[in-house]
């Protein structure tokens, strides 16, 4: 009998984070202008908020402001309403939620409808700090990253893939494939 020797080698991921002090936030929403702005086309030619990662949501009654980056696509809405009370105000599910749904229209690029999800401004070159971080003056997001070892890497889709996805979902994969040959200039 062989005993074959099975090692599991353990990969180091590098884990990246925008921490939020809500404490410091004074609505400013520098954080959005500058996300709109990196991420136009071509990258600073234009602000439009609708375009930004992040948005800062505001209480009115209470005066609080909650900076919210766009998380991951979903293709149905919440289950369940959930209502937080938080300083004896009532919130709901949405108010503080960081996905892209059919519920609403938060994280949605203006022109095509697509989900906008943060990229932490992962760009060629990379930079320092994502761009919401770098202009708030006032402390309230930050930045970490650290490397954890990982067992396996997963995979993540990017936002080609989401993209894609949620155009099959809304046309057909016929309408889309058609509209890419006619962008390639290629006949069906």
């Amino acid at each position: 009998m062989e005993v074959v020797a099975v090692s599991n080698q353990l990969k180091k991921r590098t884990v990246k984070e925008i921490r939020v002090n809500l404490d410091k936030c004074i609505g400013c929403r520098a954080c959005e202008v500058a996300c709109s702005g990196f991420h136009a086309k071509p990258k600073y030619s234009s602000i439009n908020p609708e375009r930004s990662r992040v948005r800062v949501v505001m209480d009115l009654l209470s005066d609080v402001y909650v900076p919210i980056r766009a998380g991951d696509y979903t293709q149905a809405e919440c289950s369940g309403r959930n209502t937080y009370t938080i300083n004896g105000k009532e919130y709901t599910q949405c108010s503080f939620c960081s996905v892209s749904c059919p519920a609403r229209d938060l994280f949605r690029e203006p022109d095509s409808g697509l989900p906008l999800k943060c990229d932490m401004c992962e760009d060629d070159p990379t930079l320092a700090e994502p761009m919401c971080v770098q202009v708030c003056r006032c402390g309230a997001l930050t930045y970490a990253s650290w490397e954890e070892d990982v067992a396996e890497e997963s995979v993540r889709r990017g936002e080609m893939e989401i993209g894609l996805e949620c155009l099959v979902t809304r046309f057909g994969k016929d309408k889309v494939a058609d509209a890419f040959d006619q962008l390639m200039g290629e006949k069906r």
